[in-house]
């Protein structure tokens, strides 16, 4: 058995827009906030995972230096590649791409944004890494901290889900869940925790 905490970053400079590769940094509120979860989780997490761009890998340093333990950095663990829509606000891709975000946001099974990463592509690096993580991380309490297309996709995945499943999973900045891995089940223990 081994406890997983998920935990999206927070608010970026730059306002919403979409961002995979994009690498914005953190606001001032959003580290903070990050930072406020992380003192109520500090004393029972054995390792961090995170994915390399700023807004996760900073704090995620950060604190696994001040707690003594282990921070491993995980590409795998990355936002999905947005290819046109990177670094562009919602309307701005409802105006380029006619009626193309709203199927999106339904149901992106099947889809890719343009010159951008298949649904199906970012499940399989997830489910690459999970095959792993299962067995490195076995009897351990870790800190997953990266973005919401990635945890969606990657609680869809551990729940035994379809892609369309993403899309009922509410992200909001700093939201963390929590999942029980046992003999070879996973249970959503945490939902959405401020």
């Amino acid at each position: 058995m081994f406890t997983i905490d998920l935990l999206r970053h927070g608010a970026l400079e730059g306002g919403i827009k979409y961002r995979g590769k994009t690498d914005d940094p953190l606001t001032l509120q959003g580290r903070q906030s990050m930072d406020q979860v992380w003192g109520s989780l500090a004393g029972e997490i054995e390792c961090i995972v995170a994915s390399p761009l700023c807004r996760c890998a900073s704090p995620s340093k950060a604190w696994a230096k001040q707690a003594g333990i282990h921070c491993i950095i995980e590409p795998r663990l990355a936002e999905m590649n947005y290819g046109e829509w990177e670094d562009k606000t919602v309307e701005a891709i409802k105006r380029e791409y006619p009626g193309m975000l709203e199927q999106w946001r339904i149901d992106p099974t099947g889809m890719r944004p343009p010159g951008g990463e298949a649904p199906e592509e970012l499940r399989q690096r997830l489910s690459e890494w999970w095959q792993e993580a299962r067995v490195r991380f076995d009897a351990h309490h870790i800190l997953l901290v990266a973005h919401s297309g990635s945890l969606r996709m990657l609680i869809a995945l551990l729940l035994g889900h379809p892609i369309a499943y993403t899309r009922t999973i509410d992200m909001p900045y700093v939201c963390w869940n929590r999942i029980i891995y046992r003999q070879g089940e996973s249970r959503l223990m945490d939902v959405n925790r401020p």
